[in-house]
């Protein structure tokens, strides 16, 4: 039976995308949920809960997938001929059905809270899944979101692409997670005002649909009218590609190469279990 259910390795990449990012989602959106309808914390509590959903979600995911949770790193990474062009499409598809589904669990247990604070569903709270220009409050124009989410992402891919690279002073210990965890918290208190720091189209594009046919019928659209959705998916793709350009122009190209691994000695068993 178990040999009948074993999944192929891209398969297997799929499901731990999927899983990661859902556990991204169900963190980040469910405290965005928490602060804005049900008014209890504050925007660094939101700062928080996103980074340390972050962290989770790698840890989740990183030793099948690499941990990716997020198309723009997919991305960025295949134009840089560090993941292969193969797997994009699949990767994508796996980040932003995680990021749906875990919008519809945030949305189901938060249905009384959610209709209680805004009985339209409206723009009022819209942002508990999705990002707006200025937050919805703020003289930010939809131009001003799409300058703002290249900005971010350039800046989350050129950090990450510093602490992944084996040949610059990575985390040990396993502590990648948790230094990318930290640098999500700092943009996310830092770049936050502009567009809410998405970052991340399935992060946005996954719980944009979840809001969508759940009764938010102004999903796409920004307080301005401006068909908006687009915005936190264009505008990441292109800052990462950026992001990870500078880090490779400035800093990639300019380390040692990384040593070849010595190949180990050969050893006798300590002893032979056939004895």
């Amino acid at each position: 039976m178990a040999e009948r259910l074993r999944f192929s390795p891209l398969a297997r990449e799929m499901a731990a995308e999927f899983a990661g990012t859902m556990i991204l989602i169900l963190f980040g959106v469910g405290v965005v949920a928490q602060v804005v309808a049900g008014g209890i914390g504050d925007h660094d509590s939101i700062a928080w809960a996103w980074g340390i959903g972050v962290i989770l979600g790698v840890y989740v995911s990183a030793a099948i997938s690499g941990g990716h949770i997020n198309p723009a790193v997919t991305f960025a990474l295949a134009v840089f001929n560090r993941f292969s062009w193969r797997k994009v499409l699949p990767y994508w598809i796996a980040q932003t059905s995680g990021a749906f589904i875990a919008a519809l669990i945030v949305r189901w247990n938060y249905t009384e809270v959610l209709a209680k604070a805004d009985p339209g569903h409206t723009i009022k709270t819209q942002g508990v899944f999705t990002t707006l220009p200025g937050n919805g409050t703020l003289p930010v124009s939809m131009w001003g979101g799409f300058r703002d989410q290249i900005i971010g992402t350039a800046i989350l891919l050129f950090v990450v692409m510093a602490l992944t690279d084996l040949r610059n002073l990575p985390p040990l210990s396993n502590l990648t997670p948790v230094v990318i965890g930290l640098l999500v918290v700092a943009i996310g208190m830092a770049w936050g005002t502009d567009a809410g720091y998405a970052i991340n189209p399935a992060r946005d594009f996954g719980p944009r649909v979840a809001q969508y046919i759940t009764g938010y019928g102004g999903a796409w659209r920004d307080q301005y009218g401006d068909l908006y959705f687009w915005v936190p998916i264009i505008g990441p793709l292109i800052g990462a590609v950026i992001g990870a350009g500078l880090y490779l122009f400035l800093i990639g190209r300019n380390l040692p190469p990384e040593p070849a691994p010595e190949a180990a000695p050969e050893t006798k068993p300590e002893y032979d279990a056939q004895s």
